[in-house]
């Protein structure tokens, strides 16, 4: 065990029955306490008065200043203290407080990286299991053996010799840079889907591109750290675009067809869309598949190789408008000039129907049932659904037809041919 390690332990054992113990759970409870107290004016302060930016500088603040500042007082008392006895709870207690910062600080950028769901819950509990683990092998003075250890089962890769203490470390630096790559992609993408200065598909693009980036200039630092040779990457290369060539070719296409559509501006997020038999919302673009939010609350996720081969229906392209259209049937006895004009007096008295381009009625025949009218009109954003629409303008004209006597015919169904 390290000597400084063993001379904290004796000297705890010694004084757990003294007032010398005493005196230092009395500074720990007090520094326990002004820090909560401290917290909570300073929560108080800086969530009223600090700028909207500055959010998650602030998330990371209000996770850490209740155990650093317990630190902080801890180490005031401690340096008093230490004039007339030693303070070996002290000490403890301030290695356990800036272990409780490190575990709150990790764990919230996890949350920030890691969407909400099974696997953020397991990364939190691995995390924070971990570094308890590691502190307590460190007070225990296990920690040193442990290195040793793993430092004595030594194996050869190729003709390198290696231990496990090196793989760990090498695996560690790896995870390591990533996380913090992902850390600065999120804040920097957060901040470009903010720029409002910039189309959105660009800033998709963008996003993208930048943790691509992150993440490949994380693995060279963690490879250059490990002292491997990164020409090494070279074959690698080689062999992921043979991989790509053969087996990957559809995967690969649908990631450049997602790009190409995101820089070509042919639909954006929001955009009303018909593709096969499917009409719906463009809820979101990835870099592999669009997702398509269907009006019945169904989600259809459509490959974007499919988008640049198959023709698209942009309903809302140049305009985020759509044309939605009422055909009924009125009998030969009914007055049709009074008909359209009540269709067209109800298109306008509902909300979500613009004014320009006006609603109009279209005679598109006769038939042996009646005369055959249709009513065309257009609303904004169509996506929010056009069943209700359309019952709500069924059910005003049933009511005025029904006020002035226009009796409905039967609609022809085309036989098929």
């Amino acid at each position: 065990m390290n000597p400084e390690l063993q001379l904290v332990w004796q000297e705890l054992l010694s004084d757990i029955t003294t007032p010398v113990a005493l005196w230092q759970f009395a500074i720990i409870a007090l520094a326990c306490g002004i820090a909560w107290a401290v917290n909570d004016v300073l929560r108080a302060y800086v969530m009223r008065s600090a700028p909207e930016n500055w959010k998650l500088g602030i998330g990371s603040i209000k996770r850490v200043l209740f155990p650093l500042s317990t630190l902080i007082f801890v180490q005031i008392g401690k340096v008093i203290l230490a004039h007339w006895q030693h303070t070996s709870f002290l000490n403890l207690a301030s290695t356990l407080l800036l272990g409780m910062a490190v575990i709150r600080l990790v764990v919230y950028a996890v949350r920030y990286i890691v969407a909400p769901g099974g696997l953020l819950k397991t990364l939190e509990n691995s995390l924070s299991g971990l570094i308890w683990i590691v502190l307590a092998l460190h007070l225990s003075g296990l920690l040193s053996q442990l290195f040793q250890v793993l430092e004595d089962v030594k194996f050869k890769i190729g003709k390198h010799p290696v231990d496990l203490l090196l793989v760990l470390q090498a695996v560690s630096t790896i995870i390591i840079t990533i996380f913090i790559a992902l850390w600065i992609s999120r804040l920097l993408e957060n901040k470009l889907m903010r720029t409002e200065q910039l189309n959105v598909n660009l800033r998709v693009v963008m996003t993208k591109l930048l943790r691509i980036f992150l993440l490949f200039i994380a693995l060279l630092i963690a490879l250059s750290a490990l002292g491997l040779d990164i020409t090494l990457l070279s074959v690698f290369g080689g062999a992921l675009g043979v991989g790509l060539g053969f087996g990957l070719q559809r995967i690969a296409s649908n990631y450049v067809s997602g790009f190409i559509i995101l820089l070509d501006k042919s639909m954006q997020i929001g955009d009303v869309i018909t593709v096969d038999k499917h009409y719906g919302v463009v809820s979101d673009l990835r870099s592999r598949y669009m997702l398509l939010a269907k009006t019945d609350g169904t989600h259809v996720i459509i490959p974007n190789e499919a988008l640049i081969t198959t023709a698209v229906l942009n309903h809302s392209l140049l305009e985020h408008k759509g044309c939605i259209q009422i055909n009924l049937c009125i009998t030969y006895d009914s007055n049709l000039e009074l008909a359209i004009a009540l269709m067209q007096a109800v298109a306008k008295q509902h909300d979500r129907v613009l004014a320009q381009p006006a609603a109009d009625v279209f005679i598109k025949g006769f038939t042996e049932y009646g005369v055959d009218l249709t009513l065309s009109t257009w609303t904004m954003n169509p996506e929010s659904g056009k069943s209700a629409f359309q019952t709500a303008i069924n059910l005003a004209i049933w009511r005025a037809f029904e006020a002035n006597n226009i009796v409905f015919g039967k609609i022809e169904v085309p036989k098929e041919i």
